[in-house]
């Protein structure tokens, strides 16, 4: 099997150059290539000399995962269902949205944390994304804007706890944040957790200016039990206090994420006690009306339950604001594409589509 190009970083390249003859440089050609000027083969590198090329080409490949589907919603959001060398597929999503150009990657396959809405977590955990198939995500996503077009934003959402592979994640994203990489600002990366406090503060050590988004999803601890069953592990309380301290050591406002469950968790004294929670803290929550999955009884909450629910929130003096819906009509929930696909592996074969 060929290794992805990715997977390793320049300088053991420029050692592959070297020992084959070649000078070392042209390994920051080859990254040149695909970060730059978009190259998914290495056919398409026209000024590296064709026998390189063919010995590129016999031990390695661009890109080590391949398109499974791409799905396009009315509001041009871009779902994709990446086949990881292994036969195993990971989701990641683009957004448009004005002048920002969002990509939504996934750190796991699949998911242990075991949120009762979530499809990502239904049949638990794989494995870790490696380094390179993290990176594939954002250049895939990335490759599919006009050629004057680029991402201004990168959140790290979709399936998998991020911080449960901090080990792979990281090397990610501080190439993509680099001049050799797509020089990507680490302010415009949000990094999301269910809220691992020691990997929160192992984070907060790294002296990045990632965003940090907590998926707290419930204001007290024995409603979050029932929603996320890992508080029951780790507590609230040191999810908060973990939070604080990546606040104090970074300076970087932690964002609250809150999916909105009807009549579970989007009630009056919900609200209140979430702003409870939360007033005198330095953090945002982003309100995310539940988008309903196939087979769980979870519902989405009304418009006037929403918009009372933000009213009590921001009456405590908490900054709130509700995430605007997109990509329903694609399955854009993290997890329900890769799902969908799963449960259509035995059928005929679905060819890729995505825009006329």
């Amino acid at each position: 099997m060929k290794r992805p190009l990715l997977d390793a970083p320049t300088a053991e390249l420029a050692s592959w150059m070297l020992e084959r003859g070649h000078p070392p440089y042209r390994a920051r050609q080859v990254v040149r290539w695909v970060f730059d000027r978009r190259a998914e083969s290495f056919d398409a590198m026209s000024d590296l000399p064709k026998g390189l090329r063919a010995e590129l080409d016999a031990e390695w490949i661009v890109f080590g995962t391949t398109l499974a589907h791409h799905h396009v919603s009315p509001d041009g959001t871009d779902k994709l269902l990446l086949r990881c060398q292994d036969g195993r597929t990971v989701e990641c999503v683009l957004m448009a949205e004005g002048d920002r150009r969002t990509v939504c990657i996934s750190s796991q396959v699949g998911c242990g944390m075991g949120c009762v809405f979530c499809a990502s977590g239904l049949k638990g955990v794989e494995r870790n994304l490696t380094t390179a198939e993290i990176l594939e995500q954002v250049l895939r996503s990335r490759n599919m804007l006009p050629p004057d077009d680029r991402l201004t934003n990168l959140v790290v959402m979709g399936m998998g706890e991020s911080l449960a592979n901090l080990d792979n994640l990281i090397p990610a994203l501080d190439r993509l944040c680099s001049p050799e990489g797509l020089n990507f600002g680490q302010r415009r990366v949000t990094i999301s957790t269910v809220g691992l406090p020691e990997k929160m503060r192992k984070l907060a050590d790294l002296d990045r200016q990632y965003h940090l988004a907590v998926s707290l999803h419930a204001p007290t601890p024995g409603l979050r039990d029932e929603l996320v069953p890992i508080n029951a592990k780790v507590g609230l309380g040191p999810v908060m206090e973990a939070a604080d301290a990546y606040f104090r050591m970074t300076g970087r406002q932690v964002t609250f994420e809150y999916v909105l469950l009807a009549d579970l968790n989007d009630r009056p004294e919900d609200a209140e006690a979430l702003g409870a929670l939360l007033v005198g803290r330095k953090a945002h929550v982003n309100l995310i009306p539940y988008n309903p999955v196939a087979g769980l009884p979870y519902r989405r909450p009304s418009a006037d339950s929403i918009r009372r629910f933000e009213r009590i929130v921001e009456g405590r003096g908490v900054s709130v604001s509700v995430r605007k819906t997109k990509g329903r009509e694609i399955d854009a929930a993290c997890g329900q594409l890769r799902r969908r696909s799963q449960a259509d592996a035995e059928g005929p074969t679905v060819v890729p589509f995505g825009r006329p």
